[in-house]
């Protein structure tokens, strides 16, 4: 790769995150009547809801308070944030203290779930504002959050289990994973040692339990000692979900020069390209089968767009990581089949779903999954770690 090349990438990612994806839900989202975001959208921005996402809430406001670092005017940026977290402080948190998954336009609760994303998000969302905005106030309520959400993943969790533990109890990497990413931002914000202790702990249980070098893989549900469970759930692979994990370990190894949790976050991605890449159309599967048997799920050769934007970062953390053309081709052949496939040139944004050849499944651009989170994060990311490299050039 040469500079011009590298600058001439890195303002691709810059442009189409101002010019593409951010204007599609600026112009939108924004509910200036009752506050907080509208994620449920058609393709040309007809709203197709207005129920309110809560894990948007916090990662819009997550987004939009990381993109003040870096983007003028600031408080632009501060404010639109700060229209998310009002609303979530106001409206989506239950008299237990645990968030709801999904409230009406002007906050009344319509589902809450045993999990704990929705607080994850939020406490991201805190982290950042009060990071940036300088708010000790903001930064307190991160700690409070992330410390209850450690709480709630730990042995003494009342979180209602999936299957009855005392029959098939089973873990889930999404777990150590999300905590592994809120532990990060709030660390960013306050310096919190015990984040970085947290950070270690799910790593060392993600290589001891979910990472199967026999298998080369890392499968989604194993038992609580790390056994393979022979059941649909128990050999499930998600590719996208692992390249996620993976470029996670690639940034806690650049933060803290980890070169051991830098190379399983390298093997990580290895596997799950070489597992999730569909050869004959291109494009990553949404889930496999660690024997190579059928999955359950009939979505199971769909193409999401969230799993390619966490590989198009992943792949330019390993090939900075290493300087290898290996990882820059796989991050040009990931970007280009999705641009191709996913975006959509006359009204901004990408598709989220897609059949397995690459035609689309529905024109739909945000729900209560998809909104702005995954593709601004990932032209984001990419900007700064290109532009990191370009000025770490000598001149």
């Amino acid at each position: 790769m040469t500079s011009d090349e590298i600058r001439v990438a890195a303002a691709k990612f810059r442009d189409d995150l101002f010019q593409d994806t951010l204007p599609f839900w600026l112009d939108r989202s924004i509910d200036r009547e009752y506050g907080g975001y509208f994620t449920a959208f058609d393709r040309d921005g007809t709203q197709l809801q207005t129920d309110k996402s809560v894990w948007f809430q916090g990662r819009f406001a997550w987004l939009l308070a990381t993109l003040a670092e870096t983007a003028e005017p600031r408080d632009y940026w501060l404010d639109r944030a700060k229209h998310g977290i009002d609303f979530l402080r106001r409206h989506c948190i239950d008299r237990d203290g645990r968030y709801f998954f999904l409230v009406t336009q002007d906050g009344q609760p319509l589902r809450k779930r045993r999990y704990v994303f929705s607080e994850c998000f939020a406490a991201m969302a805190y982290a950042a504002y009060g990071r940036v905005a300088q708010s000790e106030k903001h930064c307190q309520l991160a700690v409070d959050l992330f410390q209850g959400i450690r709480q709630h993943l730990g042995p003494d969790s009342i979180l209602e289990p999936k299957l009855q533990p005392e029959v098939r109890p089973m873990k889930s990497l999404a777990n150590p994973m999300i905590l592994i990413g809120v532990a990060q931002e709030v660390r960013k914000a306050t310096g919190l040692v015990e984040c970085s202790e947290t950070i270690d702990q799910c790593i060392d249980e993600i290589q001891s339990h979910f990472v199967k070098n026999d298998l080369g893989c890392v499968l989604e549900n194993v038992g609580l000692a790390g056994e393979v469970i022979n059941t649909f759930d128990g050999r499930l692979i998600n590719p996208g979900h692992s390249i996620e994990l993976a470029w996670f370990l690639m940034e806690e190894a650049r933060q803290r020069d980890l070169p051991q949790v830098a190379s399983l976050g390298k093997q990580i991605l290895d596997w799950s390209l070489e597992l999730g890449w569909d050869d004959e159309f291109g494009g990553l599967y949404y889930f496999r089968d660690c024997h190579g048997l059928p999955c359950a799920e009939y979505w199971h050769d769909m193409k999401f767009w969230w799993p390619h934007a966490e590989a198009i970062i992943a792949t330019i953390h390993a090939w900075r990581l290493t300087g290898e053309d290996y990882y820059w081709n796989w991050h040009e052949k990931i970007r280009d089949w999705s641009y191709q496939h996913f975006a959509d040139p006359k009204f901004g944004e990408w598709y989220g779903y897609l059949h397995r050849d690459g035609t689309l499944s529905s024109t739909i651009k945000g729900n209560q999954w998809k909104g702005p989170f995954h593709l601004p994060r990932m032209q984001y990311y990419c900007w700064q770690l290109l532009e990191e490299v370009i000025h770490a050039q000598p001149v």
